[in-house]
């Protein structure tokens, strides 16, 4: 999938701040990763945890408005079988869709009558326009604090499933970038089922 788009620069994400303070002067990949699961787990577990309505909105827009990039850059670097592997390609996935969501919306259309069931677990709205795709994939982010989180993985795979297969269909992208949604979506699909199994972590 596209990995090009320009991102905005956010000021850092002060509270996770004392995760990498002991990686100032070059960083220990052994506590790199430790930093990026303990910061997935409260993330992840924390926010279905929590009491607050309001979570899980905030935790769609932290993003836009407090600079997860910071954290997020270190959950790039995570096993795709982790519980931090597993939350960065969530993200990936949202910021890719509001970065060209005319181009989604065309791939996910024509993908979608080729992959009906994945159609149908991704639940996109009728017909697939650039909002309804914006809206869908926010509401799967949403889901890490109201929903189950294998539930969560599960959609995503769908709905990246159903897109790689329009890239293919259309003939537009090269096929390195059919593959690299098609490789998301068996990822997100293989994390869902660790979840179930609670081997998520």
């Amino acid at each position: 999938m596209p990995d090009s788009a320009p991102r905005p620069h956010h000021k850092p994400l002060a509270r996770w701040a004392d995760y990498f303070d002991e990686f100032e002067g070059g960083a220990d990949p052994a506590l790199v990763s430790e930093a990026a699961d303990r910061a997935a787990v409260l993330f992840v577990r924390g926010a279905r945890d929590s009491d607050d309505d309001e979570v899980a909105e905030r935790l769609l827009h932290l993003a836009e408005t407090e600079g997860i990039e910071t954290i997020a850059e270190v959950w790039a670097g995570s096993p795709v079988d982790s519980l931090a592997g597993s939350v960065w390609r969530l993200y990936l996935l949202r910021t890719w869709v509001h970065a060209d969501p005319l181009r989604v919306a065309r791939e996910y259309d024509a993908g979608r009558a080729r992959a009906e069931v994945a159609e149908v677990v991704a639940g996109v709205a009728d017909p697939p326009g650039p909002d309804e795709l914006r809206a869908m994939v926010d509401e799967v982010l949403r889901g890490i604090a109201t929903r189950d989180y294998a539930d969560v993985l599960l959609r995503a795979s769908a709905f990246a499933r159903v897109v790689a297969t329009g890239r293919a269909l259309l003939a537009e992208p090269s096929d390195v970038e059919v593959r690299r949604m098609l490789l998301l979506a068996e990822q997100l699909a293989a994390a869902s089922e660790l979840e179930l199994e609670d081997r998520l972590a």
